[in-house]
């Protein structure tokens, strides 16, 4: 009756697994089919020529450029501001603090990540509002307000997966730098973040791919149609999900809708990228480490 019971639970996690690939594959194959064949220049520079549009001796108007540079500010801001803090946080519920501080700390944190985006960013356009009426008028909803937003949005995922990868280390990982007579803080540093390692990117790969698609924060604290290539923090800009929920509701012919297919594609690409620089990044932190050993 056991065997019979873990044949049927492997079967059954296998067809799961093949469901899962075969809806993913789909999804790609049909975003693929109708995102390519729009992919081009003009999508992405439209009428402007491409050099003077990246060396910023021209505006883009009709292309999707401005979008792509206001996306990949964002993220890199987003994720700048919540990686150390996500982490250095997580280290401390791991490391340092009490069981009540741990408890409170992990609710709190669970109550966060269970928050719609929308109110983060209805929280983020109020604290906009709130510093355009008191501290300075010219202030208002742009890139600074959004990534700040965008960084409370994801800084929960960093924080538990930071905690929890350092507290699933094997006892003997935890007592070999002590044993060899380093202190906590050494141990810390040489052995145990760098055996958490793989972890603490999955929980930075996770706030890029939040911070990269996210719409609802990004509606009410700066993204705008057609704002251009933002020339300060507090601009408004273009991005990627704006443009593409845009163009979803008010496309007006299949040639706008397509347009909508490759911006998907160049979304997901900018993914793409910045997850392959977080493991380059990984690696060289790997290594410096064990260098220094």
């Amino acid at each position: 009756m056991r065997e019979m019971l873990e044949k049927a639970v492997i079967i059954f996690s296998w067809a799961m697994t093949i469901l899962l690939v075969i809806i993913v594959a789909t999804f790609l194959g049909y975003l693929l089919m109708k995102g390519i064949p729009s992919i081009g220049s003009e999508l992405i520079f439209g009428s402007t020529a491409p050099l003077e549009a990246i060396r910023m001796k021209a505006r883009v108007f009709d292309g999707l450029f401005p979008a792509i540079v206001g996306t990949v500010y964002l993220v890199i801001l987003s994720t700048g501001m919540a990686i150390p803090i996500g982490i250095c946080s997580g280290i401390y519920l791991a490391e340092y603090a009490s069981p009540g501080i741990k408890h409170l700390s992990g609710l709190t944190f669970d109550i966060l990540a269970g928050v719609p985006s929308i109110v983060i960013g209805l929280f983020g356009f109020c604290g906009a509002v709130f510093l355009h009426h008191h501290f300075y008028h010219e202030f208002g909803p742009c890139l600074l307000i959004s990534a700040i937003s965008l960084a409370i949005l994801v800084l929960p995922y960093i924080v538990k997966s930071t905690q929890t990868s350092l507290e699933s280390l094997p006892p003997f990982i935890r007592k070999t730098g002590i044993a060899l007579g380093a202190n906590k803080l050494q141990n810390l540093i040489y052995i145990l973040i760098p055996q958490a390692m793989p972890c603490l990117i999955s929980g930075i790969i996770l706030a890029i791919g939040r911070c990269a698609e996210d719409t609802a924060v990004i509606l009410l604290t700066g993204a705008v149609a057609t704002a251009g290539i933002p020339s300060s923090l507090l601009s408004q800009y273009e991005a990627l999900p704006f443009y593409i929920y845009y163009i979803s509701n008010q496309y007006t012919n299949q040639s706008e809708l397509n347009s909508g297919y490759g911006a998907c594609l160049i979304l997901l690409g900018i993914c793409v990228v910045l997850f392959i620089l977080t493991f380059g990044i990984q690696k060289q932190l790997n290594y410096r480490m064990l260098y220094r050993r």
